[in-house]
């Protein structure tokens, strides 16, 4: 059985985004994979965090995973920052990597090119990503177009390392929901929903309450010809609203665009909304019974332990080849 591995940063609350484009999606292969889930908290502190908000909400996340269908019996679920070989093996991971490989990142330019002052660990965080990935030999890496450029570095540092060391890291795949696999923020559609937006507006979080869900889609941006079709490019609001929609029913844009070709925009907003809130209410009701419940950490520590004695063996193995130790 093929081995699968994802995890969402803890650096703001989780989006109706986050679990279409990647939680949904471990979901839907947990049955057919090996599935490994952790928080990447470490990313997170690439930017400033509040200590006491971080380690909210790396508990609230894990909660939101296992509210949203995530099997702790089919999945290992660990915090990334409770395994100290994550961060070891990420620096035998950038002895092994190029300058330019790493300034080419698109995110790392993105941000960096907004003029502040911005961390080391900004531009070699996605070494750290490499290290997540290769120290448990995951095959596919569940990931948006926007992150797939990161699984690539971290297939040319396996095969660099493999054929340096000898064989010594499965070289891992992206794997891309063909729907849902990008949900654009409602005020602003040419660019994705994010946890870090200024214009919470824009975004809908899965701890969202019934009317704040509501009034978001009900004011999303879209345009003035009323007709419902899908066209990214000329009609971005409402492409992302009949996304959001054949994401959540688990049905094609088609059937979507089908099932709306008699509605008005009103008519469409209102029943997207209704999909939404009935999918947040379900997984907010679970939420609630694990937020208050001992079992999140009876499944962390169980993840903790498994994993940090694969991770024990792979380093060990990496740096007897590297040269490493007595």
């Amino acid at each position: 059985m093929k081995r699968l591995l994802t995890g969402l940063q803890p650096s703001g609350d989780l989006t109706i985004a986050n679990y279409i484009g990647g939680i949904k999606m471990t979901q839907k292969y947990q049955d057919e994979y090996e599935s490994f889930i952790f928080v990447p908290d470490m990313h997170s502190i690439t930017v400033e965090q509040d200590s006491k908000t971080l380690h909210e909400r790396i508990r609230k996340n894990v909660c939101l995973y296992l509210a949203c269908g995530i099997d702790p019996n089919k999945n290992t679920i660990y915090i990334q920052s409770e395994n100290l070989y994550h961060a070891n093996l990420s620096w035998i991971l950038e002895c092994n990597t190029y300058f330019g490989e790493a300034s080419r990142m698109t995110q790392f330019k993105d941000k960096s090119a907004k003029g502040k002052n911005f961390s080391v660990g900004l531009f070699t965080y996605p070494i750290l990503m490499a290290s997540d990935i290769l120290l448990y030999d995951a095959d596919l890496v569940p990931t948006g177009i926007d992150q797939k450029q990161h699984v690539e570095l971290a297939r040319d540092i396996a095969i660099r390392f493999n054929k340096k060391y000898g064989d010594t890291f499965t070289v891992p795949d992206s794997l891309i929901p063909k729907v849902g696999y990008k949900i654009m923020d409602l005020q602003d559609p040419t660019k994705k929903m994010s946890k870090s937006s200024e214009n919470k507006k824009g975004t809908i979080f899965l701890l969202d309450d019934t009317s704040s869900v509501r009034k978001k889609i009900m004011s999303a941006v879209t345009d003035s010809e009323n007709k419902i079709y899908y066209d990214v490019d000329k009609k971005p609001g409402i492409s992302n609203l009949l996304t959001i929609y054949s994401s959540i029913k688990d049905i094609s844009i088609d059937n979507a665009v089908n099932h709306f070709k008699d509605y008005n925009y009103g008519e469409l907003k209102k029943e997207v909304a209704q999909v939404v809130i009935d999918k947040l209410t379900d997984i907010q009701n679970k939420y609630n019974e694990y937020i208050n419940s001992s079992i999140v950490d009876e499944i962390l520590d169980a993840g903790k332990n498994k994993v940090n004695e694969m991770a024990k063996k792979k380093y060990e193995d990496v740096i007897k080849k590297v040269g490493l130790g007595r």
